[in-house]
């Protein structure tokens, strides 16, 4: 199975999720190690505030001797509640209550300011020395100078409530990512479905890289063609539904007018035949555009497909066939569906029959480009407007009623760019010299 493309979702999501995992353990490795290196020593401060301490034992020991130290031992129970004790170089206590054992081999474990802080949880003791005595005063760090007391707090932050934001945020821009255009979609699809053709996702969605692109393109894509194909439907009612009150009127009219049994027959042959075609022909317009067929292709030989249709053209026009030339070379090969291409070729002869001149001709040629194959069909007829050249493959189109042949219904030649298109070429128009020449382009066998 092959990786999806670089732009893909996947790469995106996974991206995302590596963040969001870096992210977390940024947070429990390297913040909770800054914390926890910021949290190991006392701050200046507090080192400041021991100090203070550490004079004024010394300036009540210097003033009054035992007392003076009884007196302040005193005050700093009542004001910090920790154990401290003013001892000489000997370890022997300065005040008037003598060391007991435990608490002798606790100063076996006392730490100077600079020293790291210990273990979390517990009760760091630490000494400051006098300045001008050997003497030391011991005493366990305040709980509130103790740099840790809110380590508890910040872990849990880091280990509860920041993993839960950063998922917030990890949340908030997949939804940027994925729901939002979603939600454009349903919102669009829906007043598609309730009617407004029109409803299209813009560039802001149809402009992404990756499979929601992908999706939003063919949601254009399938509105734009819904939206041309029911508003070629209705056009093709409207001028179907016009095209045949004009048969129908003759035929009333000639119902009560005529007397001649055979001439009134005749007529109705020629008025139903005509309805016949048209019908038929809209019908097939209809089939080629909606259901977009995929007509199957094989090896057409151009050049004797053109010798059968000028035959039945001559046959039914009275055309000799001399008046249809073929200037394609003998190994002129297309691509194609022979009954589809037969049917665009010979709606287009039709046309150029139509629109001759009297001893006119209608010339097949063509030249090969690269993998395709340029087939043109050239009259020698009074060719049209510029501007029209386009509008001549729409369904009933007619052009000026003066121009010789504009009988038709005008679905000859739209009939024929359908067709053309199913089978993967396009058809196009422009003037010669003179008259009218129409293109095929098909893929080269």
């Amino acid at each position: 199975m092959s990786l999806p493309a670089r732009h893909s979702l996947l790469w995106r999501l996974a991206g995302a999720l590596a963040l969001f995992c870096l992210l977390l353990v940024s947070l429990y490795a390297d913040v909770g190690r800054l914390l926890l290196e910021a949290t190991s020593y006392l701050p200046e401060s507090t080192r400041q505030t021991l100090k203070g301490y550490a004079r004024e034992a010394e300036a009540s020991w210097q003033e009054r001797g035992t007392p003076g130290v009884d007196a302040f031992l005193q005050r700093l129970q009542e004001r910090e509640r920790i154990w401290a004790v003013v001892v000489d170089a000997h370890k022997d206590s300065l005040s008037s209550q003598p060391l007991t054992a435990e608490q002798a081999q606790r100063l076996d474990f006392v730490r100077r300011l600079d020293f790291p802080v210990g273990r979390p949880g517990g009760t760091p003791t630490f000494y400051i020395p006098f300045t001008q005595s050997e003497a030391r005063l011991v005493l366990e760090l305040p709980q509130r100078l103790d740099p840790r007391q809110y380590n508890a707090l910040i872990s849990l932050l880091l280990q509860r409530v920041l993993p839960a934001i950063l998922a917030v945020v990890v949340a908030l821009l997949l939804y940027r990512l994925l729901i939002a255009p979603l939600s454009i979609l349903r919102r669009q699809a829906a007043a598609l479905s309730a009617g407004d053709l029109s409803a299209r996702l813009g560039p802001q969605v149809t402009g992404r890289q990756d499979e929601l692109g992908e999706l939003a393109r063919t949601f254009d894509h399938m509105a734009e063609r819904l939206e041309r194909t029911v508003a070629f439907q209705r056009q093709l009612l409207r001028d179907l539904s016009h095209e045949l009150r004009t048969p129908l009127a003759r035929l009333r009219v000639a119902g009560e007018s005529e007397q001649d049994i055979d001439a009134l027959r005749q007529r109705l042959g020629r008025e139903i035949q005509a309805m016949e075609k048209l019908v038929g022909d809209a019908l097939e317009l209809v089939w080629l555009d909606t259901e977009r067929p995929s007509l199957p292709l094989e090896e057409v030989d151009v050049v004797r497909l053109w010798d059968v249709l000028r035959e039945n053209a001559s046959f039914e026009t009275g055309w000799p066939v001399e008046r249809m030339p073929c200037d394609l070379p003998a190994d002129c090969r297309v691509r194609g569906n022979l009954n589809g291409l037969a049917q665009a070729l010979e709606n287009i002869l039709r046309n150029a029959i139509r629109h001759s001149p009297d001893g006119g001709v209608v010339c097949l040629a063509g030249r090969r480009q690269g993998e395709q194959w340029v087939l043109w069909i050239e009259d020698q007829g009074t060719g049209v407007a510029e501007g029209e050249l386009e509008t001549i493959f729409r369904p009933f189109t007619r052009l000026s009623a003066a121009r010789p042949g504009g009988d038709g219904f005008g679905l000859g030649l739209a009939i024929a760019r359908s067709m053309v298109q199913t089978q993967g070429g396009r058809v196009w128009a422009h003037n010669g010299e003179p008259g009218l020449r129409v293109h095929i382009q098909l893929p080269a066998t």
